[in-house]
């Protein structure tokens, strides 16, 4: 798939929902926010700080929060798409047009706005151990400049590349990651680098 410049071509090509997310969007151009598109999403900023996207799945489309962690949810709509993984993103899930409350969604990203203009963000755990998988580890003992490459990359982007094998439950899956990864530790890049600007 060619990338995406705008959020009319995610919406255009949307999996599910696409009346939804037209919905939502609207709902975010209404706000202070600036819409661009970002890890292949739109995601609405303020003050270059990342507070909500939107997005389409195979079943429901949904509106994310980048430090939904603040957010009171006194509707307890939210909740934590990675568990254990992500502390601060949360996210609203909607399978419907009917589930749409526009004066409740407006109420959340205003809270949201609020929330980054006051600088509330939860800062990632930088003494996390890194722990590196069984399968990514025996890659790295047979190829020395594997190895070095590995070790010359930032903690964080060790974390991630352990982390991404780390997720996968099947034993084949590991494998295939693995397999996947390498050329990118050899071109010392990070997992994610072709998604940050």
């Amino acid at each position: 798939m060619q990338s995406l410049i705008n959020a009319e071509d995610y919406i255009l090509n949307a999996r599910f929902g696409r009346e939804i997310l037209i919905i939502l969007r609207d709902l975010i151009l209404k706000t202070e926010l600036t819409e661009t598109v970002k890890w292949g999403s739109p995601v609405y900023s303020i003050n270059n700080k990342n507070v909500v996207g939107i997005g389409s799945f195979k079943s429901y489309t949904g509106l994310w929060f980048f430090q939904g962690a603040f957010l009171k949810d006194e509707a307890k709509v939210l909740f934590n798409a990675q568990e254990g993984t992500t502390k601060s993103l949360r996210q609203w899930r909607f399978k419907s047009i009917e589930e749409i409350n526009n004066t409740l969604i407006l109420q959340y990203i205003n809270e949201a706005i609020e929330n980054a203009k006051q600088g509330k963000t939860l800062k990632p755990d930088r003494n996390k151990p890194l722990n590196i998988p069984a399968e990514l580890q025996m890659a790295l003992d047979k190829d020395n400049n594997l190895k070095n490459h590995f070790d010359s990359l930032s903690i964080s982007c060790r974390r991630e590349y352990a982390e991404y094998i780390d997720e996968a439950k099947r034993a084949e899956t590991r494998i295939k990651r693995v397999q996947k990864i390498l050329p990118m530790i050899n071109e010392k890049r990070g997992l994610n680098d072709n998604y940050k600007n």
